[in-house]
Order: C-alpha cells, then sequence, then structure tokens
C-alpha cells in the first residue's frame, strides 16, 4: 500500500502525457486542427470576447450612480472672509468666520451618500450601446476572417507538402532506373561490348537524378515544417493522406459568379464601416444637455461651538446634524460643440475612407476570381496534356534503350529520353496538383473553402 502511495504521489510530478498524432491528416484533417490549435485564432476570439465584454459596460451607464462617504478628522477651525478658486490643495472649512488664529483643534466628522440617475439622455447610452455592439460585431468578423486565412494557408500549405511528394516520387524513380541501367550497362562494358565512356555517363546521369532527389527531400521538408505550424505538431509528426488528389482531378462544376460581399474580407471591412458610423452616431449625441436627478443624505458632527469654543472630548466625533436634499441637475457642454464638430468630421472622412477600401477589396477579390477560373481551366488543358506527354515519354525510353542495346543508338539518346521521361511525370503530378490549387483559389475568392476541402476528402 506504502509503494502503490508512493507511486501515485510521483505520477503527480510527471509531465501528462500529449494524445498520439494521427496517423496521416487529410487536408480536411489539417485545417481543423490548424482551426483548433493555432495562436491567432485564440488571440482574436479573446479580443471578440473582450468586446462582448464592453457592450455589458456600456449597459451600466443606464443604472444609477451611488457614491458613500465617511470621514472622520482633527483639524483647526479658523476660517477667514473671500473667494478661493476652485482648487484640491486648500481644505475647505464651514461655519461663521471668528477673526481669530487659533491652533487649537476640535474632532469633526462626516457621512454621506449621493443617488444620481440620469433619467433621459437623448439617445447618448443607446449610442454607446451600440457603438460597443458594433464593435463586437467586428470583432466576431475579425474571428471568421482570421479562420478564413488560417483555412486557406493550412489548405495551400498541404498542396505545397504535396506537390513536393510527387516531385521526390519521380525522382526517386528515375535514381531506381538509373540504378538499373548502370548495372547493365557495367555487364556490358566487363564483357567489352560497350565503351567505359557510357557507365561514366550514366554514373554521371545517376549523381544528377540523385541531386535532384536530395532537393526534392528538402523541399518536401521545409513544406512540412509549414504546415506543422498550423496543426500544431512536431514536423516529424506530420505525415499526410493526399487522398484522391493526387489520383482524380476536381468536378467541373458551373462557375458562378462572384458574391464579393460574402466573403470574409468584406464581411469584416463592412462591420468596421458600422462601427465607425455607429461611433459617429455617438458623438452627434455628445453636446446635448445632460439632466440628472440627484438625491443627497448627510450627517455631520463638529466639536466646536458658532463663537469659536471648543468643546472637547469626543465631542464632534459622531455625524449628529443629519441634512437632506433633492433636486434636479442640467448641465450645458457650450463649450464642447466645437471640439465635437471636429471629431465628427474625421470620424465622417474615417466611413468614407472604410467605404473606399471596401470598394479597394471588392475589386480585388473580383480580380482574384477571374484570375483563379483562367487558371482552372488552363490547369485543366495542361493537365489533359501532360497524359500524352507521359505516354509519349515512356515510349521514347522504351525505343532508346531498345536501340541502344541493339547497337543502333549512343547512350545519350537513352540519357535523354530518361529524363525526358522524369520531366513528363514530374509535370504530370503537378497538373494535377495545379487544378486542385486553382480550385482552391476559386473557392477562396468566393470566400468558403469547405466545399473544396469535402470534395478533396471524399
Amino acid at each position: 500500500m506504502k509503494l502503490a502511495a508512493m507511486l501515485l504521489a510521483a505520477s503527480a510530478f510527471l509531465p501528462a502525457q500529449q494524445p498520439a498524432p494521427p496517423a496521416s491528416l487529410s487536408i480536411a484533417q489539417a485545417v481543423e486542427a490548424a482551426l483548433r490549435n493555432y495562436p491567432s485564432i485564440r488571440v482574436t476570439q479573446e479580443q471578440m470576447n473582450a468586446a462582448a465584454a464592453g457592450i455589458r459596460l456600456a449597459q451600466t451607464a443606464y443604472l444609477p450612480r451611488i457614491d458613500g462617504m465617511g470621514q472622520v478628522n482633527r483639524a483647526t477651525r479658523n476660517n477667514v472672509f473671500g473667494l478661493l478658486l476652485p482648487q484640491s490643495v486648500v481644505p475647505s472649512i464651514s461655519g461663521p468666520v471668528l477673526g481669530t488664529n487659533n491652533l487649537g483643534t476640535v474632532w469633526g466628522s462626516a457621512a454621506g451618500v449621493l443617488l444620481t440617475w440620469q433619467p433621459f439622455d437623448f439617445g447618448l447610452r443607446h449610442a454607446n450601446v451600440a457603438t460597443s455592439t458594433a464593435l463586437r460585431d467586428q470583432a466576431q468578423a475579425t474571428v471568421t476572417r482570421t479562420r478564413y486565412d488560417v483555412s486557406v494557408a493550412t489548405a495551400d500549405a498541404f498542396l505545397t507538402v504535396i506537390a513536393a511528394q510527387q516531385t521526390a516520387q519521380a525522382a526517386r524513380a528515375a535514381v531506381d532506373s538509373w540504378k538499373v541501367l548502370l548495372k547493365s550497362i557495367h555487364a556490358l562494358v566487363a564483357a567489352q561490348l560497350r565503351p567505359g565512356a557510357d557507365e561514366s555517363r550514366v554514373e554521371a546521369e545517376l549523381a544528377a537524378a540523385g541531386t535532384q532527389l536530395a532537393q526534392a527531400e528538402q523541399a518536401i521538408e521545409v513544406a512540412r515544417a509549414n504546415v506543422a505550424q498550423f496543426v500544431g505538431l512536431d514536423p516529424a509528426q506530420v505525415t499526410l493522406d493526399p487522398g484522391k488528389i493526387v489520383t482524380q482531378l476536381p468536378r467541373e462544376a458551373p462557375l458562378t459568379t462572384l458574391n464579393a460581399a460574402a466573403n470574409p474580407l468584406a464581411v469584416e471591412q463592412n462591420a468596421a464601416i458600422a462601427s465607425a458610423q455607429a461611433r459617429l452616431q455617438a458623438l452627434e449625441r455628445t453636446d446635448y444637455p445632460q439632466f440628472f436627478v440627484q438625491g443627497s443624505a448627510s450627517a455631520r458632527g463638529t466639536g466646536a461651538e458658532l463663537d469659536g469654543a471648543r468643546l472637547g472630548g469626543l465631542n464632534g466625533l459622531a455625524p449628529a446634524t443629519q441634512n437632506y436634499a433633492i433636486g434636479v441637475t442640467v448641465v450645458f457642454p457650450f463649450m464642447d460643440r466645437f471640439a465635437i464638430r471636429e471629431q465628427e468630421a474625421a470620424q465622417t472622412a474615417t466611413i468614407r475612407a472604410g467605404q473606399a477600401r471596401y470598394q479597394v477589396i471588392a475589386t480585388n477579390l473580383q480580380a482574384q476570381f477571374n484570375g483563379a477560373v483562367a487558371a482552372l481551366s488552363g490547369a485543366r488543358r495542361v493537365a489533359a496534356n501532360t497524359v500524352v506527354e507521359v505516354s509519349s515519354a515512356q515510349t521514347a525510353l522504351q525505343q532508346a534503350t531498345a536501340r541502344y542495346q541493339a547497337g543502333l543508338a549512343p547512350i545519350d539518346d537513352v540519357a535523354q529520353a530518361q529524363r525526358l521521361l522524369v520531366q513528363a511525370q514530374i509535370d504530370d503530378a503537378l497538373a494535377r496538383l495545379g487544378v486542385w490549387r486553382a480550385a482552391l483559389e476559386v473557392e477562396t475568392a468566393r470566400g468558403e473553402i469547405q466545399p473544396f476541402l469535402s470534395e478533396a476528402t471524399q
């Protein structure tokens, strides 16, 4: 029992085991992991929470204000006749002017409560709540736009890894092919049926293919590290499942016109415009008169008589003299109008700038959509042509190899045909991925890549 208790206590100091990463991530799973783990999303989410708290803060302005005060002091009682400008240094003294300058002190006390309530404000508090609500909506739009950016970046990084893997696969096949050819030629050279230069040429081609493979593998690691930063895993743990991306093309669906207003970038900008307009409406109400209903109950105590005599002892420690009051206070901010007018002009200019920025965003999205549609159409034509390119290159390599083995062609023909086949295989793989990437760009311009993710993982 003691051993079990010791082991249980020791386990409390061990780091918690992290859940094992999935065997491989599809493109949809990679995007989902990025939306769950990428730090910028949590940043914008907390900003939205802060904006939501701002709404509740603005709503507290409807509540009455209650201030309480209690005070005990020991002070002199000398008072003079005359005016003193408002300040916060010299304490105020109530009571008659005694005409003396006596340093004797007495006890004094005070306690009170002041209730202040604003029955109406010409819509100022409502405008402030509306401003806070608009800021919350803008923060929510920023969260949506951030999630959109992270989703697109993750999907693009995923396709980059797959493209690097396809290039490495073709380069690896070329290395294997050159190794087989080198073994065959080595036997022919050993039998003095081919010159030694042929073997040296194949060795050089094998080394070049090995270099190409190393570069492709380097590109894979770099691209995998880019994916890892989004999905929250160590690069060594990132294993991707391309699904049908490397074997099939996306369906040819009819392309509808672009609704730029639905894109998260445009939605966020519209929310920023609405927030600026709400602030302008609040500014337009800040120079109105302010009405306050006030009620006060207070009591004071003093150890001094009207003639200046001191009562002594503990007299004055208890607030024994009471007062109450109720009234209405109206505040007219006459001179604030000049500053508010300039603030309104600045805010109006901010709104116009936001509206112009929205037009820029809409124009750029339309251009992005048009370019993506053109790229998708061209990528499909390229993908259809690379199939023929691979087939022809394979036939050319077979013929060149057969002619070389029959002594009818030099090794250069085989090398050229082999390089042509490798390039054709790379072109074919990248052409298919180019179609998927162009389809992603189309959905990116539309502002919703979920249809793309669904098709890629079906």
